[in-house]
């Protein structure tokens, strides 16, 4: 397929999905129900970091997850209120009060000298990387560890993180970074929306390969390059639009 019958399709495809309506039924809502740019980067990471398996027990939880902060997620951080969690509570499948803990620890030594994750990203000025998500990944991975006594913990965020997709990471990139005032909130400036990376699933990269935008099974970064890349060509300034006409096309393609 030529890149202007492609654009074409994905063009068409992308507008009938992105929406108002989509955020009803997706993560994408939780940080949408905030102002303050605080509360929506850790609604963003945290809600983002749960968003594998099905939607509708994603959503379910993502709604008691702010619930046990007390929906207000900012003040719950910064008062190290999580300390008070059993370890063994269950936020969302693999995902326990002890892996929300260990990264919330890294969180609020952040903010204890940032304004926010922005300013963050920006002070460090992971927009020069060539690819920011990783970027700000290994920054992220470093301050947390440094907050829970050199620990790791790979449930919050890749730890392998120059093979990883981070699927995760890059979908909360999208709702902080584009701006077009529809499903995403465009909150940050440190990153550009050109700078962005498609989130990568089973299924964005089934509807990948149908269309001919990689030929690669593995979902990896390299695969997500690959994707980007080709989706870049089409629109430069904003490649990860078409997120949602992947997974537009994909919907249409499993009915």
């Amino acid at each position: 397929m030529d890149d202007i019958t492609l654009k074409t399709m994905l063009d068409a495809a992308a507008e009938r999905i992105n929406v108002p309506e989509f955020a009803t039924a997706d993560p994408v809502q939780f940080p949408r129900r905030f102002s303050s740019l605080r509360d929506i980067e850790i609604t963003a990471m945290l809600t983002s970091a749960i968003a594998w398996g099905n939607r509708k027990m994603i959503c379910n939880n993502c709604e008691r997850l702010l619930q046990l902060m007390q929906g207000e997620p900012a003040r719950y951080v910064i008062e190290g209120a999580y300390e008070d969690l059993d370890d063994n509570v269950n936020i969302h499948r693999t995902f326990f009060a002890r892996n929300l803990k260990h990264a919330l620890r890294g969180l609020r030594n952040i903010y204890s000298r940032y304004s926010s994750l922005d300013a963050y990203a920006g002070h460090h000025r992971v927009g020069n990387e060539p690819r920011p998500a990783w970027a700000l990944v290994k920054l992220l991975n470093e301050d947390i560890s440094r907050a829970d006594n050199g620990t790791r913990d790979a449930r919050f965020l890749p730890v392998n993180v120059d093979h990883s997709a981070l699927k995760r990471i890059n979908m909360a990139l999208r709702w902080l970074v584009r701006n077009d005032g529809i499903v995403d909130m465009g909150v940050w400036s440190s990153i550009s929306p050109a700078q962005l990376f498609i989130p990568l699933d089973v299924h964005v990269g089934d509807t990948a390969r149908l269309y001919g935008l990689t030929t690669r099974r593995c979902a990896d970064a390299r695969t997500v390059i690959e994707i980007t890349d080709v989706l870049r060509r089409l629109r430069p300034d904003d490649p990860v639009y078409y997120d949602y006409a992947l997974f537009g096309l994909g919907i249409q393609t499993s009915e």
